[in-house]
C-alpha cells in the first residue's frame, strides 16, 4: 500500500506491481483523476489488482478512511508505505500557523495513525514491512524549516522504536532519510542560482525506492540516502559540528539557511 500524491508514491506503486504485487494507492481528492489513471494503467499493464482511494489524510478522519477502504476491499497490507507529506519553509513568526499545523497532522498525526490502524493485522500475518519516507532534515534542527525537520525527525524517532518493538512480529520497520529529491511533473519554473546548481544533484525518486528496498534486504532500522557528490560536505559537516557548543551550532544553522532560502 502507497500513496501515489507525488512521484515518490507513484514510483514505489510502479515498482511493486512490476513485482506483481496487488495495491491499494491514495493521494488527495484534488488528484483523483490523474490517481485513477495510474490505478488502470498499472492493473492492465501487470495484471495486478489495483485500486484507488481518494482522501485527504490531513484530516482527521482520513486515515480511518483509507483504513475502511482497504478492509471493504479486502487488503491486508504486506508493506505500508508512509509516504504522504509536506513541508513550509520561511521565518515561523510570520509563517500561516494552519500551514504549520498542517504539516504536523499529515507528517506526525497521519503517520500514527495509519501505522497503528495497520499494523496489528500486519503482524498476525508474521511477515510484512512497512517504510517511513523522512528526510535528512530529520538529523538536525532547520532554521527556516522548523516544523518540517521536526516533523521528520519524529518520524526517524518512531519508526526506529517500532524496528525495535517489532523485531519479534516479523514486521519490519525502515525508515528511508532522503536528501533533495528531483520533483515530477509540473512546468519548468525559475530558481534561484543555489538551487539550481544543487538541483542537478538531487536524487531521483527511483533512488528513494531503490535504497528503501535496499535497506528491507538487509532488515535496516535506517537508510541514508545524499545527494551523489555531496557526501564529504556533509561529513565535513558532522565533523565541525563536533567541535562547537550547541549555541554555535544553532546560530551557524540560522545564517547557512537564511543564506540558502534567500537565494533560492
Amino acid at each position: 500500500m502507497t500513496g501515489a500524491s507525488s512521484g515518490i508514491g507513484e514510483a514505489f506503486a510502479r515498482r511493486l506491481a512490476q513485482c506483481g504485487a496487488d495495491l491499494l494507492i491514495a493521494a488527495r481528492p484534488q488528484d483523483a483523476e490523474p490517481l485513477e489513471r495510474l490505478a488502470a494503467e498499472l492493473a492492465e499493464r501487470h495484471g495486478i489488482r489495483c485500486q484507488a482511494v481518494a482522501v485527504d489524510l490531513a484530516l482527521p478522519a482520513g486515515p480511518d478512511e483509507l483504513y475502511a477502504a482497504a478492509q471493504q476491499r479486502g487488503f491486508t497490507p504486506d508493506l505500508l508505505v508512509n509516504n504522504a507529506g509536506t513541508g513550509t519553509s520561511g521565518p515561523f513568526a510570520s509563517s500561516p500557523l494552519e500551514a504549520e499545523l498542517l504539516v504536523v497532522r499529515l507528517n506526525v498525526e497521519a503517520v500514527v495513525r495509519l501505522t497503528r490502524l495497520f499494523i496489528e493485522a500486519m503482524a498476525a500475518r508474521d511477515r510484512a514491512a512497512i517504510v517511513n519516507v523522512a528526510s535528512t532534515a530529520a538529523f538536525q534542527p532547520q532554521p527556516y524549516f522548523a516544523v518540517y525537520a521536526a516533523s521528520k525527525a519524529f518520524m526517524l524517532r518512531f519508526g526506529e522504536a517500532l524496528w525495535a518493538e517489532q523485531r519479534r512480529s516479523g514486521v519490519q520497520v525502515l525508515t528511508v532519510c532522503a536528501g533533495a529529491v528531483a520533483a515530477t511533473g509540473g512546468g519548468p519554473r525559475r530558481e534561484g542560482p543555489v538551487r539550481e546548481f544543487l538541483k542537478r544533484r538531487y536524487l531521483t525518486v527511483d533512488d528513494v525506492v531503490e535504497g528503501a528496498f535496499g535497506g528491507l534486504e538487509r532488515d535496516e532500522p535506517v537508510v541514508v540516502l545524499r545527494m551523489p557528490l555531496l557526501g564529504r560536505a556533509y561529513h565535513a559537516r558532522a565533523l565541525l559540528g563536533g567541535l562547537l557548543t550547541r549555541r554555535a551550532r544553532l546560530r551557524a544553522a540560522e545564517r547557512l539557511n537564511r543564506w540558502y532560502f534567500e537565494r533560492t
